[in-house]
């Protein structure tokens, strides 16, 4: 029989193993925004083709903004239903409505959540989205205290946060009123000084975790803005003319962003959600595959090269990107070629014809997104080499 001493050393170790089990923590969550207020079919193929991915949706349910008033956004019920996945709802209130307004706004608050609930969907939660100054939280405070207690006592209250708030003294009060938090780290800043930055996202959601028992979750971007005469162009276009100075957040800092927070991740945080949902069509988006890539911590890559169609003698040519990151149109394309009758590039190249081949030069930079595929030309010739193509970057 072991000795006493031996004998408490194995089951200290014995109890020290069992408390390393009870501290594993859940896998990062990752969830989606679905922000566009209208509605499209490009809704389902985009739902269909996340939902490994992303566990939970929010859903802009709502909105609120001086001279505007109160709307509710049509979204599709059935759609939604039909996802299965747990549902919060998410009411934007514009953060210069005054307090007044706040207060008329919780009956809406109170009608939208029963219409959804009419409508057979399974609310999980509300998030409230209003960007106030520091100086307001004590009044959002108390619209918070009494929402919470006019809400279904099974529905889970959070907030969307702003990392400026952090130096309030009225935040941990306001923080005490919700049951969750969304801490904002993208589009805090002027526009024209990024969407995003690492170090100080980092920094911002330890200080949150540090400020609060609550648990909360980062909203992360997924998409572009353009700058146009001072103003900003996101998802809607603006009618107005102008060069567009286009700003996107970078893949690569948010998959760093995401390793990061998997070695080490702060005490109250327990998953992230991305903005927003990608639809076909939506160009300042990232697309899925990207934003898929990214949250599975998958290596980033562009992979441009040359496709050819052929129909008889006519060959027609295009470039794709098959990686899953956007990438830069290459600057020159070569294609071996024999017996070539006619030949032409279109839209953005020019081509040069030599005895054994065909080159295609970029004439202004551009670039491709993760899957897209875009027309080089077209020629008319007996042998076209797509093997021995050459594509300078």
């Amino acid at each position: 029989m072991p000795s006493s001493p031996l004998r408490a050393a194995f089951v200290l170790l014995l109890l020290m193993l069992s408390g390393c089990e009870q501290e594993t923590r859940a896998p990062l969550d990752q969830q989606l925004y679905i922000w566009q207020r209208q509605w499209r079919p490009a809704h389902a193929e985009a739902l269909a083709a996340s939902r490994a991915d992303f566990t939970t949706l929010r859903v802009l349910a709502a909105q609120a903004h001086p001279g505007a008033g109160w709307s509710r956004i049509q979204v599709n019920s059935e759609l939604l239903a039909t996802d299965g996945r747990p549902l919060v709802a998410v009411v934007r209130l514009d953060g210069q409505l005054p307090d007044l307004d706040l207060q008329r706004t919780r009956a809406d608050i109170l009608a939208l959540v029963d219409h959804w609930r009419a409508q057979g969907l399974v609310m999980q939660g509300l998030e409230i989205d209003h960007d106030c100054a520091s100086a307001r939280l004590p009044g959002y405070r108390d619209f918070l205290r009494d929402l919470r207690q006019a809400l279904p006592a099974d529905l889970e209250l959070s907030i969307t946060a702003l990392p400026a708030w952090l130096d309030s003294p009225a935040l941990a009060d306001l923080l005490r009123q919700v049951d969750g938090s969304v801490l904002q780290v993208h589009a805090v800043s002027a526009p024209e000084n990024g969407l995003f930055d690492l170090a100080r996202a980092l920094a911002w959601a330890k200080r949150w975790s540090d400020a609060s028992e609550r648990p909360f979750l980062l909203a992360l971007p997924a998409y572009g803005i353009a700058l146009v005469n001072g103003r900003v162009e996101s998802e809607s276009p603006l009618a107005i003319a102008g060069p567009r100075h286009e700003r996107q957040a970078d893949p690569q800092q948010l998959a760093e962003l995401l390793a990061n927070l998997r070695r080490d991740r702060p005490e109250h945080l327990t998953g992230v959600i991305w903005f927003r949902l990608p639809l076909a069509g939506d160009r300042r988006a990232w697309r899925l595959a990207t934003l898929q890539a990214v949250a599975r911590g998958e290596s980033l890559h562009a992979d441009i090269r040359p496709e050819i169609q052929q129909s008889g003698p006519l060959h027609e040519l295009a470039v794709a990107n098959l990686g899953n990151l956007d990438g830069p149109l290459p600057e020159r394309i070569e294609l071996p070629a024999r017996s070539c009758e006619a030949a032409d590039a279109l839209a953005g190249y020019r081509l040069e014809r030599a005895t054994d081949r065909l080159v295609f030069t970029r004439l202004n930079e551009g670039r491709l997104a993760a899957g897209q595929r875009q027309a080089l030309g077209w020629a008319r010739c007996e042998h076209l080499d797509q093997g021995g193509s050459r594509v300078y970057p």
